[in-house]
């Protein structure tokens, strides 16, 4: 029965056939490439994705591998992933010890809300419509404008509220 399958060719699996430089450079580009493309991204309320956004990434991820070229081994796939990794771990570490750096790859808040008032400019820049603001001051018990103080958009789509504080 498995005869028919016949027997893989161990060499030709794990043989780095590209140079391992222009591995890294590929995978380096599409990183940053991918990295200024998603910061640019409006933000999803609640960091859900829209089917749009999710056509958007899946299109980047096929282009994405177009770039990364007509690979045949698996050690080549795992040297892009590894550049991949170590890029992804190397900006982490770095925007942890660095403020600039966190400022270039970390979408700021922006504020949504002030005083009660809808800071429209902001909203219609992040694409948050009034319904998606209102349903998630819904989620945090929050049914009217007048109780907010301050509402920002986070950088993953989340909205924060700091509620107006009531004497009395």
């Amino acid at each position: 029965m498995f005869e028919k399958l016949g027997q893989p060719n161990w060499d030709a699996m794990f043989a780095v056939n590209t140079p391992l430089i222009e591995l890294a450079v590929r995978a380096t580009v599409l990183y940053a490439v991918i990295l200024v493309l998603m910061r640019l991204m409006p933000r999803r309320t609640g960091g859900e994705l829209a089917a749009i956004d999710l056509i958007f990434l899946l299109l980047i991820a096929g282009a994405a591998s177009n770039a990364f070229g007509a690979y045949e081994s698996v050690t080549e796939g795992l040297i892009l992933i590894a550049v991949l990794v170590l890029w992804d771990y190397a900006l982490n570490a770095a925007s942890y010890r660095f403020r600039f750096i966190e400022r270039l790859v970390s979408a700021p808040p922006i504020p949504v809300v002030r005083d009660g008032k809808l800071l429209r400019r902001n909203m219609r820049r992040e694409f948050l419509t009034e319904d998606e603001l209102m349903s998630s001051l819904r989620q945090q018990e929050i049914t009217s404008l007048d109780e907010v103080k301050l509402a920002y958009i986070e950088g993953d789509g989340a909205i924060t509220v700091v509620r107006r504080r009531h004497h009395g």
